[in-house]
C-alpha cells in the first residue's frame, strides 16, 4: 500500500523480504489493470490490506448533536435516586461547554429492558433495537475532547478538534481504496437541507490529495446534482464535451502538480460521466420490493427520510462503495439543552426503524459480516440538567455502538461512574475508535501513513490503540 514514505534496507536479508513482498503487488496489477511502477493513475485504486480483515465497506451512522448516552443505552439508577439534588461531592466536576455551575441532576423518564440472549440494556426509546441486540457492541466507555460541536464533531471524523485534516473517510480511502470504477469510494448523506457542523470539512481530504475526499449527496428526489444528461445532448456529444474538457484541464494542469485540487477535479469530470451509466440505478429506490421498503420504514412520514438514506447506504455497498457516512439531525438537531423529552422522542423515532431495517437487511443478504456499522455522535450528554429539562455536552464519557465486519455482537464493552459522567473503565478515546474501525477492514493504524511536510501522519494522531475486545474470533 503506497503511504509516502519510503525506507531503506538494514541489510540484504531486509531487501529480499521486502522484494518477495512485491509479488503479491504484481499479481493484484495484473488483476485490477494499474500501473505497478510510478505513480498510481487512480489515487483511490484498490491496495492490498495488511491483514484479512472481516469488513469490506463502512456505514458511519451519525447523530449530529450528541445523543444522550444515559437515556439511550447506558442505564444509571443512582441518577434517578439522586434527581433534583445537586451532584454528591465524591463525583469530580466536569468543565461544561454552558459554564452552569451546580446544576440539579436531571432524572431519566426512560424504561430499561434487557433484550436478546445477551441480554442488552436499551431504552424505551429505541424498542424496535431490541431485535438487533445481539448484533451490538456497545461501548459505553468513549471519550472525545471536543466540548463543543465544532470540536467534536470534527474529532470523530478527523482525529482532532481543529480543522485541516483528513477525515476518517478519506483516510479509509487512501489505505484500501475503492471496489468500484463507477461510484465514489466515499459517500456522505445527510437528511436535511441544513448542513453539518464545520461544512465539508467534515469529510475533506485535508492535506491528503483532494481525490480521497467524500462525495456528499443530497437529499431529496435528486440526490446527485446535473447526474442526468442535458435534454438533446447524445452520449457521443457528452463524450466528446468530456474530452476537450479533459484535455483543456490537462494542459493547465502542466506546471503544477503539485495542486491536487486540479487533478481531482479532472477525476471527478471522468468520474461523473461513468456515473451518468451506474449512480441513477443505484440511487433509484423505486425497483425495491414493497416489503424492503417497509421494513426501512419509507411507508412512514416521519421515518421515510433516513430510510431512504439507509436503504441507499445499503445499494452503494452492494455495489462496492467503500465508506458511507450517514448524518442524521445536521445542524446539530440532537443537541438538547432544553426539552429534551421532546427533542429525542421525535428524533429517536426517526431513526429507529431504518437502523433496525439496515442491520435485518444487511444480514438477510449476507452483507453484514463484511459491512462494519457504526453508531454515535460526537459526545454524549451530562447527568446535570440545564434550563430545567435538559442535558449539556458530555465529551468524558458515553456511548456509540458498532455492528457487523468482525465484530462481536451482544456485548457491553467500557463503563462510566454511577452517573453516567466519566469513563472509568475500559476507555476508548475518538483515537481507539479510529484505530479499531481501521483493523476492522484489514488496516494496521500504525501503518496508513501520509508523509506532510516531512512529518509521518496518521488519523490517530500516533496516539491510538485497537479494541480487541470488540472484535469477534
Amino acid at each position: 500500500m503506497p503511504c509516502h514514505r519510503y525506507d531503506l534496507p538494514n541489510s540484504r536479508r531486509d531487501f529480499l523480504q521486502t522484494a518477495g513482498a512485491g509479488f503479491g503487488a504484481a499479481a493484484l496489477s495484473a488483476l485490477t489493470g494499474q500501473n505497478l511502477f510510478g505513480r498510481s493513475e487512480n489515487p483511490v485504486a484498490a491496495k492490498i490490506p495488511h491483514a484479512l480483515g472481516r469488513a469490506k465497506s463502512v456505514i458511519f451512522l451519525f447523530m449530529e448533536g450528541g445523543p444522550s448516552h444515559l437515556d439511550l443505552f447506558d442505564p444509571k439508577p443512582l441518577l434517578n435516586k439522586l434527581a433534583g439534588q445537586p451532584m454528591p461531592d465524591s463525583f469530580e466536576r466536569p468543565v461544561t461547554a454552558m459554564g452552569e455551575v451546580n446544576s440539579p441532576l436531571l432524572e431519566s423518564k426512560r424504561q430499561w429492558a434487557q433484550h436478546g440472549e445477551s441480554g442488552l440494556w436499551i431504552s424505551d426509546w429505541l424498542p424496535k433495537h431490541s431485535a438487533i441486540a445481539d448484533e451490538l457492541c456497545v461501548i459505553r466507555s468513549c471519550m472525545s475532547d471536543g466540548i463543543n460541536h465544532a470540536g467534536g464533531v470534527c474529532q470523530m471524523n478527523t482525529g482532532s478538534v481543529f480543522g485541516g485534516r483528513p477525515s476518517l473517510g478519506a483516510w479509509v480511502s487512501y489505505g484500501l481504496g475503492t471496489e468500484n470504477q463507477n461510484l465514489p469510494s466515499f459517500v456522505v448523506m445527510k437528511d436535511t437541507n441544513s448542513m453539518v457542523v464545520n461544512g465539508a470539512r467534515a469529510w475533506g481530504s485535508g492535506f491528503m490529495p483532494a481525490g480521497y475526499q467524500g462525495v456528499l449527496f443530497e437529499p431529496g428526489d435528486e440526490p446527485i446534482s446535473n447526474l442526468n444528461s442535458p435534454k438533446g445532448s447524445t452520449d457521443s456529444r457528452q463524450s466528446r464535451k468530456l474530452e476537450f474538457l479533459s484535455n483543456l484541464n490537462k494542459r493547465h494542469l502542466q506546471g503544477r502538480e503539485s495542486n491536487t485540487d486540479l487533478e481531482a477535479r479532472i477525476r471527478s469530470y471522468e468520474l461523473a460521466y461513468r456515473m451518468q451509466a451506474e449512480a441513477p440505478e443505484a440511487v433509484d429506490l423505486s425497483a425495491e420490493p414493497e416489503s424492503i421498503k417497509k421494513l426501512y420504514g419509507l411507508d412512514e412520514t416521519h421515518t421515510e427520510i433516513y430510510g431512504k438514506q439507509c436503504l441507499m447506504a445499503r445499494r452503494l455497498v452492494e455495489r462496492g462503495v467503500r465508506f458511507i457516512q450517514l448524518y442524521h439531525g445536521a445542524g446539530s438537531k440532537w443537541d438538547s439543552h432544553s426539552k429534551m423529552e421532546t427533542n429525542h422522542t421525535k428524533l429517536c423515532a426517526a431513526v429507529d426503524k431504518p437502523i433496525v431495517g439496515l442491520i435485518t437487511d444487511l444480514k438477510q443478504r449476507g452483507l453484514l459480516d463484511e459491512t462494519l456499522v457504526v453508531w454515535g455522535g460526537e459526545f454524549g450528554r451530562t447527568p446535570m440538567s440545564e434550563k430545567g429539562d435538559g442535558r449539556d455536552h458530555n465529551p468524558t464519557g458515553f456511548t456509540m455502538w458498532m455492528a457487523g465486519g468482525g465484530v462481536k455482537g451482544g456485548q457491553v464493552i467500557g463503563e462510566t461512574d454511577e452517573l453516567g459522567l466519566f469513563a472509568v473503565k475500559d476507555k476508548l478515546h475518538v483515537h481507539d475508535l479510529h484505530s479499531t474501525i481501521l483493523a476492522l477492514l484489514g488496516l494496521d493504524h500504525t501503518k496508513v501513513v501520509y508523509m506532510h511536510k516531512g512529518r509521518p501522519e496518521r488519523i490517530d494522531l500516533n496516539e491510538g490503540h485497537v479494541a480487541a475486545g470488540v472484535m469477534g474470533s
